[in-house]
């Protein structure tokens, strides 16, 4: 769409120049913590938003602000986006994003089936931080506040990679305020307090809680271990995919090769789920293991 006059092409003309021209424009720009930041009024609205990370960058941000507020003066708008649905984005960001990248989705992929029972249906540009601090509330009802913390984390990732996709303009929950954490202070126990900790497991988890403390090994190491990965021979257990990256050797001392030994060899993993062969899910299978009493 073009422009109705003379006057208005020399208006728009007057605005690039402007805000191009340093003088001009070095009050509109605000330098914080590495950052370059836009503050101009229109209509007597006050404007603020990232610039860029240049001096430079910030003024063609500022120019491209300006001209979209004359566009809208003049009529003059873009056409409006596509309603993007909660639910088809959050699938997408998962698959595109989460399992590509992250070796740790899992959890992003519970994060968002709980995200999803309070916003499937919506629109993800209708959604801002009225909506999020609504959910915040009522999940706390739910859960700790670092579970809500995570799950407020993976959404505004998802946020982010919707910007970065150019699904939406901006990040409108970004501002979102985690909840405070009251992480409580670490304690090592005695070793009177691990043997009664061991004595009183159910004997499925006797096992696993041995293993944890005389090796220091992460809990999902220990659910995953390979029988190809213990080293009887050598006293080692291999841990081959680390949460760094880098495979590991973690010596055996006499209980856990005591407690592995004690265990039946008869999948490929370590602790294994009898019905598929497969190693255990801690958050949905271990439970039956306990409460079934699994021979350990």
């Amino acid at each position: 769409m073009g422009f109705d006059s003379d006057k208005e092409s020399e208006c728009m003309t007057e605005i690039i120049m402007n805000t191009l021209r340093p003088t001009r424009n070095a009050r509109n720009l605000r330098l914080k913590d590495g950052k370059w930041y836009i503050d101009f009024t229109y209509k007597g609205k006050r404007i603020r938003k990232f610039g860029g990370f240049t001096k430079d960058q910030a003024r063609i941000t500022l120019a491209r602000m300006r001209i979209e507020k004359l566009d809208e003066t003049l009529g003059v708008r873009k056409p409006a986006a596509e309603p993007i649905v909660f639910e088809k984005f959050a699938a997408a960001f998962l698959e595109t994003y989460c399992k590509q990248n992250k070796r740790s989705w899992g959890r992003d992929e519970i994060s968002l089936g709980n995200l999803k029972r309070f916003f499937k249906g919506e629109i993800l540009q209708d959604i801002g931080p009225e909506q999020l601090e609504r959910f915040k509330a009522e999940r706390k009802l739910e859960v700790s506040p670092s579970t809500v913390n995570r799950e407020l984390a993976c959404f505004k990732t998802m946020f982010n990679k919707a910007v970065e996709w150019g699904k939406l303009e901006s990040n409108p929950i970004r501002a979102v305020k985690k909840f405070k954490e009251n992480n409580p202070r670490e304690r090592i126990l005695t070793t009177e307090e691990a043997r009664r900790l061991i004595d009183a497991a159910a004997p499925a988890i006797r096992p696993v809680l041995i293993i944890a403390l005389n090796t220091g090994m992460r809990r999902n190491e220990i659910l995953k271990l390979n029988w190809a990965n213990v080293d009887f021979h050598r006293g080692y257990i291999n841990i081959e995919d680390s949460k760094s990256g880098k495979p590991r050797k973690i010596p055996m001392n006499g209980s856990v090769s005591s407690a592995l030994m004690g265990l039946p060899h008869v999948a490929d993993f370590v602790f294994f789920n009898p019905e598929t062969k497969t190693h255990v899910y801690d958050h949905l299978y271990f439970p039956k293991m306990i409460k079934a009493d699994y021979p350990g």
